[in-house]
């Protein structure tokens, strides 16, 4: 089948990321061009990862090169006006987290692709990290009993960027930089359940003469179904990257831990595993393995969008996924400012998120 043509857009941390991903565990598809905009850092990303065509205008790259799709690495406040000019060139599209600054940023970019009829997908890696997904399908095989709690937390002491601390570019600090990976793991986890509620509490610990961004935020969110998620965001956090999970059930407990061994540590007390795969050898404490690749998930979610695209099938994560993610970061900044519970759906116009915690 013929390879798929992508064309890059954005050359810092996280375009490295999808690049080697492209080169190590996508063999379907094929780089062909980068943007950003530096002529000189197009450049440099170009020769490093052996492109063949780089710019530092989009509408040039649009206008010169023959691709498949775009995968879009850029600062937040750069995402719609990329979607956009993708989607009237009929390309498909991958966008990295947040899916755009503002609500209705999200509705018109989710609007022009569907009237362009291309893909949009919301490129939530933790719904395709081997771990995070192991411990999805022991809840499926029947590990855990009925879910009552997720938990996940990630946490460093800041970011690789320095436009994630101007919140006109980025629209919020840690909670739209991280947090959206819990929210969305939720909803994936919950097959798309719909959130009743948020509670939040957020503060600006180590970073105050940097950000107005808050670099500790706790956010609880109260699903129909009657699960707790609990999401804990820092840029506070010393010595190093914590990314982890924890499953609660009537029947058992799961903690998945990104960045610390190789396995999912479970406790199943009837024991997991579907019709007669269930042994003895599951009750209670277990180690549960994965395969091996990159634990963070990139690799899958690329693979996974190329294949739609090949395919013509429609990407697991969408972009109404992502909007609906930023629904609930709305609602986040909005407890916090107002110290209440805020009901969902939740719609306030802000010219960006975090200003419903700054001026509420």
């Amino acid at each position: 089948m013929k390879r798929v043509k992508v064309a890059i857009l954005g050359a810092g941390f996280i375009a490295d990321i999808h690049l080697e991903s492209y080169e190590r565990f996508v063999p379907e598809a094929e780089v062909v061009a980068v943007y950003t905009r530096s002529a000189e850092k197009a450049k440099a990303f170009a020769a490093k990862h052996h492109i063949a065509q780089h710019f530092s205008s989009i509408d040039d790259l649009i206008s010169n090169v023959d691709f498949d799709l775009v995968d879009i690495c850029l600062p937040n406040f750069l995402h719609k006006e990329a979607t956009l000019k993708a989607a009237a060139a009929g390309k498909h599209i991958i966008i990295e987290k947040p899916l755009a600054v503002t609500l209705e940023e999200a509705d018109e970019m989710i609007a022009a692709c569907e009237n362009a009829n291309v893909k949009l997908m919301y490129a939530e890696e933790l719904c395709f990290a081997p771990k995070y997904e192991r411990a999805r399908k022991l809840v499926e095989e029947g590990a855990v009993g009925d879910v009552y709690m997720l938990k996940q937390s990630e946490k460093h002491s800041g970011p690789h960027s320095e436009w994630f601390y101007n919140i006109d570019q980025s629209g919020g600090g840690v909670l739209m930089d991280m947090g959206c990976h819990g929210i969305a793991w939720f909803r994936w986890m919950l097959k798309n359940n719909k959130a009743l509620s948020v509670t939040a509490s957020m503060k600006t610990v180590l970073h105050k003469g940097r950000t107005k961004g808050e670099d500790n935020s706790i956010v609880i969110i109260e699903f129909e179904n009657g699960v707790t998620g609990v999401v804990e965001n820092s840029w506070a956090k010393q010595g190093g990257m914590d990314d982890r999970s924890e499953i609660h059930g009537t029947d058992g407990v799961v903690y998945a831990d990104l960045f610390t061994g190789n396995s999912v540590l479970a406790y199943s007390k009837n024991g997991y595993g579907y019709a007669m795969e269930k042994t003895d050898t599951t009750v209670g404490w277990s180690f549960c393995m994965f395969e091996e690749a990159f634990n963070q998930g990139y690799p899958q979610e690329l693979k996974h969008f190329i294949d739609c695209v090949q395919h013509n099938r429609e990407p697991l994560v969408t972009g109404k996924d992502g909007r609906a993610v930023l629904e609930i970061i709305y609602a986040a900044y909005a407890s916090a400012g107002q110290g209440k519970k805020i009901n969902l759906p939740f719609s306030q116009q802000a010219e960006k998120p975090i200003d419903l915690w700054l001026k509420p």
